[in-house]
């Protein structure tokens, strides 16, 4: 859903950044990415030689906290054709990494960012901004001979309605998630099988999209096989269970069922590709409120692929891509189906400066599968940003960003298409 966080990462601009690890798949395939990237990001997070800063260490303890604040000017907080809007929005906050190893294969690690949303023109907007860098938030490894088990809790708390591409003409969308659950690993030197569970609520950060407010089941399973010491492919699968709140949109089950593939023929090039089929059945559950009709879906049979490419050939250049097809969970319908690419290119010419160039673009349809009720519209979601980052002095970095977001749109109310500017300045604190 817009720009992965690993660029916003690379300076702490949370604030308007176009955040992703993904949001964007199926809910239950998305926790499985997200658990890959928050168990690459302990081991980098961990690595003495790759992460030395620290507040605050005590034995085998150790705590990170990074203070920053950023200036952002939005000219069109609404996301609005028409009647636009602007304004500067202040955000303070920190970020805490900490970790303790309680045993060679026991971690305790915690990796979080609080800060506040403060609008200068129109306060009914400013809110409460809750996420982490890694998607870990609260995570236990336990080792037990061949066996290992991630306890976590994967939380945030998001109000910015341009993260999203099926948003238009509002201000207010944003969502509140918290994942809790375990995945159990058992490591055969060249076969792992990993089974997982996981609990998450999803409420809207705004009353006009309590519709969206619901809780589900998620199974993940996974059999890998290691090819070579470069190449692990192998199969896995999903099964999500999604119950409303309220009877505005409808109850549904969903399934996955696709291989997958990781290549790694060095520290400096990786492949990861996944692809299957994927369904949902709906229990059509919703009922008419007020004006609005009672939404009917029939089930759909559709596939979902990905790619992610990452490269870093010299020192003083990095680039990655992500490309793929989804079938997500919709706000006023009950699915969209999409497609979306996203590079970008990190250069390091130079000394103590990053240059970031970053592009989106997703085509998706809102309302698949629909038989009455659902919003109905193709659009056409794209942009980029540009982000430099400056190391001031030995604990005080500067980033600046541009970005820009444009989305177009089919639907009968013109006012579902847009064009959004934002400009942004943040001072970041590091401890050494």
């Amino acid at each position: 859903m817009a720009v992965p966080a690993r660029f916003a990462r690379t300076i702490g601009l949370a604030l308007p950044l176009l955040t992703a690890v993904s949001v964007t798949a199926q809910e239950a395939v998305r926790n499985v990415q997200v658990g890959d990237t928050a168990a690459a990001a302990r081991i980098i997070q961990t690595d003495p030689t790759q992460s030395p800063d620290y507040t605050f260490k005590s034995g085998d303890f150790q705590m990170l906290l990074q203070p920053s604040v950023s200036f952002v000017w939005n000219d069109n907080v609404g996301l609005s054709r028409n009647n636009v809007i602007s304004d500067f929005i202040v955000r303070p906050s920190v970020g805490l990494t900490a970790s303790y190893p309680l045993s060679q294969r026991n971690l305790l690690f915690i990796d979080i960012s609080l800060g506040y949303d403060w609008y200068l023109q129109h306060t009914a907007l400013s809110t409460l901004a809750l996420d982490s860098s890694s998607g870990t938030g609260l995570s236990f490894d336990l080792g037990v001979q061949d066996f290992n088990f991630n306890f976590h809790d994967w939380i945030s708390y998001v109000q910015d309605s341009a993260q999203t591409p099926n948003a238009a003409n509002t201000a207010n969308y944003g969502t509140f998630r918290n994942a809790a659950g375990v995945l159990g690993t058992w490591d055969m030197n060249q076969a792992v099988l990993s089974l997982g569970y996981d609990h998450e609520d999803v409420l809207a950060t705004s009353s006009q999209f309590n519709g969206i407010n619901h809780s589900a089941e998620m199974l993940n399973a996974r059999a890998g096989l290691k090819v070579s010491s470069h190449l692990t492919t192998g199969v896995e699968g999903t099964a999500a269970f999604t119950t409303y709140e309220q009877s505005v949109l409808n109850g549904n089950a969903a399934y996955t069922a696709g291989g997958y593939a990781e290549w790694h023929p060095g520290k400096a090039f990786s492949v990861t590709a996944r692809g299957g089929f994927t369904t949902y059945q709906f229990d059509n559950t919703s009922k008419p409120s007020g004006t609005n009709a009672a939404i009917h879906t029939g089930n759909l049979n559709s596939w979902y692929g990905s790619i992610l490419l990452s490269h870093q050939p010299r020192e003083s250049l990095s680039y990655s891509l992500e490309a793929g097809h989804e079938v997500q969970l919709g706000i006023q319908s009950d699915l969209l189906e999409d497609w979306y690419v996203r590079p970008s290119i990190t250069w390091k010419i130079i000394k103590n400066m990053n240059f970031t160039t970053a592009f989106f673009y997703e085509h998706g349809e809102q309302g698949v599968a629909d038989k009455g009720g659902n919003l109905r519209e193709n659009f056409d979601w794209y942009g980029g940003q540009l982000l430099l980052q400056q190391r001031l002095t030995k604990r005080f970095t500067v980033g600046a960003i541009y970005r820009l977001t444009l989305r177009a749109s089919d639907a009968k109310t013109s006012n579902q298409s847009y064009t959004q500017n934002l400009i942004g300045l943040q001072l970041t604190y590091h401890p050494q």
